[in-house]
Parts: C-alpha cells; structure tokens; sequence
C-alpha cells in the first residue's frame, strides 16, 4: 500500500488487487511460507528484512456469519469497544477531508500501551456478479491525533481485508496484515504473539457478529 492512503484514499488498483487474492492468491515470487491451518484458515507469513517481522496473509472460510454483517462488524468501531479487551480507546474523526481513526491498544505490564492513527475505506464492489466487501486501512500522520506520553506510537501498520459468500451462510475471507508495534520487545515475541493474535482476533469477530444488532 503505498503512499497515495496518505492524502487521496487508497487507489481502484489497491482494492482490486485485494479482491483478486480471495480466488488467486498472489503468493507466487515471494518467499511466502505457509504457517498453519487451524478452524478453516489457512495462514501464510514472509519475513521482512528490515525488521526482521512477518507480513502474514490468510485465507479461509468463516462459518455463520453472512459478508455484509461481517464487513458492517469489522467497519463498526463503537461496537468495536465493547467486544475486543485489548482496545483501550477508539474513536474516529474527519481530518483534511479523509476519516482517521486513533486506536490504543492494551499491552501487558511491564509493556507500554501502543497507539495507532489509520486511515480505513471499504468498498463494496461487483466482480463478475459477486459481491466482494473489501476494507483498506494503514497508518498515517496527522496534527489532530499527537503522540501522547507513556505510549509507544506504532508508524508501520497496513490491514487489508476482502469478503465474500461462500456459496452457504458463511464468509470466504482474505486478510493482510502487518504490524510493527515497535519498542524494545524482541522480533521472536512479536512474531510469536501475532500468528496467535491475527486468528484469534478473526474468531473473536465471528463472535461478535453473532451478538451484534444492525443500528436502524
């Protein structure tokens, strides 16, 4: 995702390159490893060099939670803070003309807490008469959101997610993800905590679809 999120939104290719990896996965020329299979997901990781962390992309299918209620759930940040304990605060506000969102997170004592400021657009878009749902998200610098005292600001952080029926009453889903929470926490913790985190965190949302009423 490159620097185009930062003033003008993310780019048609962005999305379409993410809606393409829900049937063909773009794992081809790159030292993608496969990780684990585990309650229908199949997850992937690459090393990056400079930090020495994972990129990691998942594919799978989400049994009993319906496209549109998982990308309504997802998008959802007040809802947000009521089913995911690790979200300390949420909220989200226009800032020169693009919605950005500020996100704390909890992090275990004797840790710092760490902060995101992203900006996020989902697109709702028909590919050969599917519907695909996909959301983009990475962070950003604005003045509105400063670092605040006591918490680590995270500068690298990219979320791509796409969804789509799986032909029954589930969700086939693509996620990209990647975090670099940065601080003195060594690269074989973080890696450690994420390959458990990101797939938990898909659990936890199927979860909260379940519990979640649409706003009228």
């Amino acid at each position: 995702m490159a620097g185009a999120g930062r003033t003008a939104g993310f780019s048609d290719e962005q999305f379409r390159e993410v809606c393409a990896e829900l049937h063909q996965p773009a794992l081809a020329g790159a030292k993608w490893q496969p990780l684990l299979e585990a309650s229908g997901l199949t997850i992937y990781r690459l090393l990056d060099q400079k930090t020495g962390l994972y990129e990691y992309k998942m594919f799978g299918i989400l049994e009993g939670c319906s496209p549109s209620l998982l990308a309504d759930v997802y998008m959802d940040l007040d809802y947000r803070k009521k089913w995911d304990q690790y979200a300390k605060e949420l909220c989200e506000q226009e800032c020169s003309g693009q919605m950005v969102a500020y996100w704390e997170v909890k992090y275990p004592f004797p840790l710092s807490n760490r902060d995101y400021v992203y900006t996020r657009q989902r697109r709702d878009l028909d590919v050969d008469g599917r519907k695909v749902h996909v959301v983009l998200a990475q962070c950003i610098c604005v003045p509105q959101f400063p670092e605040k005292s006591g918490v680590i600001r995270v500068k690298q952080y990219k979320q791509s997610l796409a969804i789509e029926s799986n032909g029954k009453k589930g969700s086939r889903v693509f996620m990209y993800y990647f975090d670099n929470p940065g601080g003195q926490i060594p690269s074989w913790l973080i890696n450690w905590a994420t390959q458990n985190g990101v797939p938990n965190f898909l659990k936890d949302l199927v979860k909260a679809c379940q519990n979640y009423r649409k706003k009228t």
